[in-house]
């Protein structure tokens, strides 16, 4: 186990919206698209399926060529879940379980954890939060009993409920200086508002931050972290019969609380936008603009998942894509553009984006909305081929360890994917006809409506922005992106 910095908080916690995070310092994948040719069947090991006493499901896949064990068990509760008025409680919550559990203090958590040599940790998403236990296969029976004191008996001490607050009110302070956190919190907000639950970051804002209580934690946990919201996940050197009866004893016993679970609300369905808009961020001295452009997405259950897939691969979704060749390659304005769809259980952003140099953001800006409308024409056949091949034989890469499966069966549960979803992911991919990234591309892609975000030194860049008539442009302040400052 691994106890956070208010750096690494910042990463993980920060954004609301991974897709908008264009890295300013890493390009996109820097391999070759891989040669042409029919990528090789997926052969996968199957789930095999148990229920314990209490009604937790239990997926279990063998995997024998390692002495190693992964047991995650996920929660159908995320930051989507977050009352309103308490952005960030879903996140906080996650990351209390592991402060203190059972008998133990987190730092008696973390030796009994680093004695058996294994890892346990808590993550949250917008659609999930999971607690992850790697294990030795020999130690699995005693590292159980301490995951399911963290899952099921957690204390949520006042004290490390206030360390962790501090860390996060520090996380959000370093926010306000890194350019890329802005934008990526300005996107989120113009395209959803601060009253919906992707318009801030997972983490909430310093005043939610500062209004949470411990009786807020145990009121979300007792009522999201219930047997019937969750699926226990076991990959590696095991067998039902050799891990049902330990699951059981760590587990079974879990009851959900008298108290009735909070009602299923969907998130309210964000509008797009009407027009194409621009908004800009002063970053006084930036020595890159960092630019977001686009609109809401597909969630992950859209039909159009496959084709989505090949088309972002073309536009920016590799290092060879049209964004990165334009931007980076030909003309030099920026280590690294490329674009990503964001989909969750509702429909997350689109967004393309880079850091430029901030005397070529006018220049930036332009490119970019040549290769977005340059991908609604129809796509070369040898393009087409060489970006299905780039996803189809990359594919496998993703089921390498049993980490690697543990997370591929959490999205098959949270999203209510098909068993054989993945065996059949590359056929799929390969399935995709030109017309299909056409179709999909003019769906999707409509850089008239698009939003545009660009952060950086406003007395450089305003004036060159303006000339290029995208529309209407706005001039947001720090607090109207990211609320106001953590009080000293």
């Amino acid at each position: 186990m691994r106890h956070r910095t208010p750096i690494a908080l910042l990463l993980a916690f920060l954004v609301a919206a991974p897709a908008a995070r264009v890295s300013a310092q890493q390009p996109p994948d820097r391999s070759a698209p891989p040669p042409a040719g029919p990528a090789p069947a997926l052969a996968l090991p199957a789930i095999q399926k148990r229920q314990l006493s209490n009604g937790l499901p239990v997926w279990i896949v063998e995997l024998h060529e390692v002495p190693v064990a992964q047991v995650n068990l996920v929660t159908l509760s995320g930051s989507a879940e977050d009352p309103a008025g308490k952005f960030g409680l879903a996140s906080l919550t996650s990351a209390m379980l592991m402060e203190g559990a059972g008998s133990r203090s987190s730092l008696e958590i973390a030796d009994a954890i680093d004695y058996l040599g294994a890892d346990l940790s808590t993550a949250s998403t917008s659609d999930m939060s999971v607690v992850r236990l790697h294990v030795p296969v020999a130690r699995l029976a005693d590292a159980l009993p301490i995951m399911a004191d963290v899952a099921l008996r957690p204390t949520f001490p006042a004290e490390e409920l206030e360390r962790q607050r501090q860390q996060r009110l520090t996380s959000l302070l370093q926010a306000r200086d890194d350019p890329g956190t802005i934008a990526a919190l300005a996107f989120s907000r113009v395209l959803y508002g601060a009253s919906h639950r992707y318009g801030t970051a997972q983490m909430g804002t310093a005043a939610t931050l500062n209004g949470f209580t411990v009786d807020d934690l145990k009121t979300f946990y007792a009522s999201e972290y219930r047997p019937a919201n969750t699926v226990l996940i076991v990959v590696g050197d095991t067998t039902p019969e050799k891990a049902m009866p330990l699951l059981e004893s760590g587990f079974g016993g879990w009851k959900a609380p008298a108290a009735a679970p909070a009602p299923d609300v969907a998130l309210p369905e964000a509008p797009e936008p009407a027009r194409r808009h621009v908004y800009l961020v002063d970053k006084p001295g930036a020595a890159q603009s960092q630019i977001r452009i686009g609109w809401i997405g597909a969630p992950r259950s859209t039909p159009d998942y496959f084709p989505l897939q090949v088309m972002n691969t073309i536009l920016g979704g590799a290092f060879s894509s049209r964004l990165n060749m334009n931007l980076r390659e030909e003309h030099g304005y920026t280590y690294g553009a490329s674009s990503q769809f964001d989909m969750r259980a509702s429909a997350g952003p689109f967004a393309a984006g880079a850091g430029v140099q901030t005397d070529k953001t006018t220049e930036s800006l332009q490119e970019f909305f040549k290769e977005l409308n340059g991908i609604l024409a129809p796509v070369p056949a040898d393009e087409l081929a060489r970006a299905k091949n780039y996803v189809a034989l990359r594919f496998p890469s993703s089921f390498e360890t049993t980490g690697d499966i543990s997370r591929r069966l959490e999205e098959l549960d949270v999203y209510g994917l098909p068993e054989n979803y993945f065996a059949s992911y590359v056929q799929n991919i390969q399935a995709v006809s030109a017309a299909d990234v056409q179709r999909v591309a003019r769906r999707y892609i409509q850089p008239g409506r698009f939003a545009v975000v660009v952060v950086g030194d406003l007395k450089t860049i305003e004036a060159g922005v303006r000339s290029l008539g995208l529309g209407e442009v706005t001039v947001l302040t720090l607090d109207q992106v990211m609320g106001p400052p953590p009080a000293n």
